[in-house]
């Protein structure tokens, strides 16, 4: 049951950042970043915990930093959100691979 939700939420998470860019709406503000970036850390710090950090994902949250400080918004939060989606993935990995073994 609980990798059952763990998959739910995964895939509503990325359903729900799928559509975060359809249609015209608010320009998207330096708060929006920071809590883009927020969630990302907080994604990668649960996969980190494990061991299951993907390569490139830290080095995409510093990116989003960067953007935001720079006053790039936009490209602040793509970057975030890929790096958040990244942590997501990688727990779906941890999660379907944590009991592996050799096969007999």
């Amino acid at each position: 049951m609980k990798k059952l939700l763990t998959v739910a939420a995964l895939v509503l998470s990325l359903g729900l950042a799928g559509c975060a860019g359809t249609g015209p709406g608010p320009e998207p503000t330096a708060d929006d970043a920071k809590a883009a970036i927020t969630a990302a850390k907080a994604a990668t710090a649960k996969v980190k915990k494990v061991n299951y950090e993907w390569r490139d994902t830290g080095k995409m949250i510093k990116k989003a930093e960067a953007a935001l400080a720079s006053g790039d918004v936009a490209k602040a939060i793509k970057l975030a959100k890929k790096a958040e989606r990244q942590s997501l993935n990688a727990w779906a990995q941890y999660e379907r691979e944590k009991n592996a073994g050799p096969h007999s």
